[in-house]
């Protein structure tokens, strides 16, 4: 006997369902001609890719002209759909890219200016991620570059956090501020506001999101060497699971960071995993069991938890193992430039404390603008464009990688 498999109901789609996040100036219109860069032959003045990002629970499409120049940048959240499960449901996810890649592609084009003939490349997040969602993405991408003869390549979720630092709002934060794309002072006296180029490798790279917890040591375009990873949960993981145990809804970790500016973490000392000593590994499962164990003491004895003081003991704690692990990577390197990318660089105070120990160690500190931080397309456009430029190229049988590691290209062929 086959059994069926239950399938949750399809919410209807929010008339907020699109958020459009970036409306470029009306004069960014399509100058005549290919590039000579990504093996067209024909002379162009600018190349622009259009990136395509279906790797959780955002549909997102971006059109980026030689890789800084963010001309369109479309993001279709699907937050209030999940809302109510308290995570994502990858079936679910799966489902509303579908309604959504199409509109949120034809915006972005629309946004920029520009017609599928003004393109010169596609990009697209082809893992890790959810298989489902991630193949949405993948398989539309692969039909548009197919259809119109451009040169596609794949690219890693993770890396395209990192290159949000190139794109061209993405602003040095050396000087501390927590404020968004804020340009303030960086080490050594320099003016901030520049982002980061490619002239600046060697570099330090920290992904923190829900997912993953990495630091990466980035020598130049795609030479990348893990340092250090989580070994079980990562940053954005503790805040989403600890948040839900408190009572505070999805997503988690923009709820935390709210209720800590508020709080007092001396209040409520949480415990620190920095493991083996010289370890850049990380470890978040028993900062997360801490937080469920403090809140069933407070239950049991009739009050209610303090949540402010909670958040902030806990995100100093998160904080305080991530800024410590990134400069002692930097030291062990002897680099002297930090890039911060991932979901969870959008939080305040982790942004505040590693302007502050930039400052005390004279050392660069990258952190994109909060609205880049999370997962977007412009930072797929981004990358896209310097694998591109290198002559990568996806092949015909592209298809999508939920494991995919950092430094691991399947699918892809270099030409030239």
């Amino acid at each position: 006997m086959t059994r069926s498999r239950p399938s949750l109901p399809l919410a209807p789609p929010s008339p907020r369902l699109i958020q459009w996040v970036w409306r470029p100036d009306p004069r960014l219109w399509r100058v005549p001609g290919g590039s000579p860069i990504l093996g067209r032959g024909v002379t162009a003045t600018a190349v622009r890719i259009l990136g395509i990002e279906t790797s959780c629970d955002e549909t997102a499409a971006a059109v980026v002209e030689d890789g800084r120049r963010i001309l369109s940048d479309v993001v279709a959240s699907q937050t209030d759909l999940h809302a109510r499960y308290g995570g994502v449901v990858p079936e679910l996810a799966s489902r509303r890219h579908l309604e959504c890649i199409l509109p949120v592609v034809q915006e972005a084009l629309s946004r920029a200016g520009l017609g599928l003939a003004g393109l010169d490349g596609v990009a697209v997040t082809y893992g890790p991620g959810l298989v489902g969602a991630l193949l949405v993405g993948v398989s539309f991408a692969k039909g548009l570059a197919e259809a119109r003869g451009l040169p596609l390549v794949g690219v890693n979720h993770l890396e395209a956090h990192i290159y949000a630092n190139f794109l061209e709002d993405a602003r040095a934060e050396g000087g501390g501020s927590a404020d968004a794309g804020a340009a303030v002072p960086r080490p050594g006296g320099r003016d901030g506001g520049a982002c980061f180029s490619s002239d600046a490798w060697p570099c330090v790279a920290l992904v923190v999101s829900g997912g993953h917890a990495d630091l990466v040591y980035v020598e130049g375009h795609g030479r990348l060497e893990l340092l250090g990873r989580t070994r079980d949960d990562a940053a954005g993981e503790a805040f989403d699971k600890s948040a839900r145990a408190m009572g505070l809804g999805y997503p988690g970790g923009p709820e935390v960071d709210r209720l800590a500016a508020r709080g007092d973490a001396s209040q409520v000392p949480l415990p620190r995993a920095f493991l083996e000593e010289g370890s850049l590994d990380f470890s978040f499962s028993g900062l997360k069991t801490a937080v469920l164990v403090y809140l069933d003491r407070c239950r049991r004895r009739g009050r209610e938890p303090p949540l402010a003081d909670l958040c902030a003991g806990l995100q100093q704690a998160v904080v305080d193992v991530l800024v410590e692990k990134a400069f002692a990577a930097a030291r062990a390197r002897r680099v002297r430039r930090i890039l911060l990318a991932g979901g969870v660089a959008a939080n305040r105070g982790l942004r505040a404390a590693f302007g502050q120990r930039a400052r005390r160690e004279g050392v660069e500190v990258f952190i994109p603008p909060a609205r880049l931080c999370t997962d977007n397309a412009a930072m797929v456009a981004c990358a896209g464009y310097y694998r591109l430029e290198r002559g990568v190229r996806a092949e015909a049988s592209l298809d999508a990688v939920a494991d995919l590691g950092l430094g691991s290209d399947p699918y892809h062929r270099l030409e030239g």
